[in-house]
């Protein structure tokens, strides 16, 4: 199979954005951010934030009805929905009918960051994959996706997968030091394994499509590597599928956002220290100067 192709500015032009389509919000996309527990409750906020600043037009937020308020509060773009709390902050299972309800009116999904990974969890994955919208999954979510490895590969819509080297271990049950050793080579076997659009999280990234077609970017910097990058990074790529992207075309662009907004902070201020909520500031800018019609 042939060498991953650089990602870069270039390569981004033969996958453009879809334009934007006037000035009502609902035709940017309708965003369902499913993310936070009690103990992770700002995992919704930056994701909230990413997929906002990549331009989404309406957000809705699914939360644990314990961290819904203070939610609604941090974050007032946003329709917060609590419901039902495990004792271990995470969702209840009495919530899975009200999030697939959820689901089935919005034009993208994000879910996993912040969950936590308790039995609600796996039922959770496996109605949004059957809802055939377009779905970026990520931390709680990837850990029991190997339940739902057949919904996966028979989803309406290839679900893109946000797994750092520990998930990504998880979902082939391997090693991590097996997927640090190749990580393109593990890419290529989660994209087949579940008839998904993988990144596979590092230094440097590479993003495969489901026949096995790759790509990779190098750039970004050591400052991306903070707590709650992750977070924004999906919800980004939850940002750009709302506008229409498809889901390869979704996945490189926020890479490539994401790495250059890592970038661009760090030749500002240094290349450690900044945060992740700072991130999600530098995307408009980017997407101006990338694509006019961005």
């Amino acid at each position: 199979m042939s060498a991953p192709v650089p990602l870069d500015r270039a390569a981004l032009d033969h996958h453009p954005l879809p334009s934007i389509a006037g000035g009502d919000k609902d035709r940017h996309g309708q965003i369902l951010i499913i993310a936070g527990s009690r103990d992770v409750p700002g995992a919704a906020l930056l994701a909230a934030h990413g997929a906002m600043r990549a331009g989404a037009g309406k957000l809705q937020i699914a939360a644990p009805d314990v961290i819904a308020v203070p939610l609604g509060i941090a974050m007032p773009e946003a329709k917060v929905v609590g419901h039902a709390s495990h004792r271990d902050g995470g969702f209840a299972t009495s919530a899975l009918d009200a999030l697939g309800e959820l689901a089935s009116r919005a034009d993208a999904i994000v879910a996993g960051p912040g969950l936590e990974s308790n039995n609600a969890a796996a039922p959770l994955a496996a109605i949004l994959l059957a809802s055939c919208k377009r779905l970026a999954l990520d931390a709680a979510l990837l850990r029991v996706l190997p339940d739902c490895a057949a919904e996966a590969r028979t989803a309406g819509v290839s679900p893109i997968l946000l797994p750092h080297a520990g998930e990504m271990a998880s979902l082939l049950g391997c090693d991590t030091a097996e997927v640090e050793a190749d990580p393109l080579a593990a890419g290529r076997a989660c994209a087949i394994r579940y008839g998904a659009t993988v990144l596979v999280k590092g230094v440097q990234s590479h993003v495969v499509a489901p026949d096995g077609s790759a790509w990779l970017y190098s750039g970004g910097g050591p400052g991306l590597g903070v707590s709650g990058s992750g977070d924004v990074l999906a919800g980004i790529t939850g940002g750009l599928l709302a506008r229409g992207a498809d889901p390869l075309v979704a996945l490189l662009w926020s890479v490539w956002l994401h790495g250059e907004a890592g970038r661009a902070l760090a030749e500002r201020m240094g290349p450690l220290g900044f945060l992740a909520r700072e991130i999600p500031g530098e995307i408009p800018s980017l997407l101006k100067k990338a694509s006019p019609q961005a």
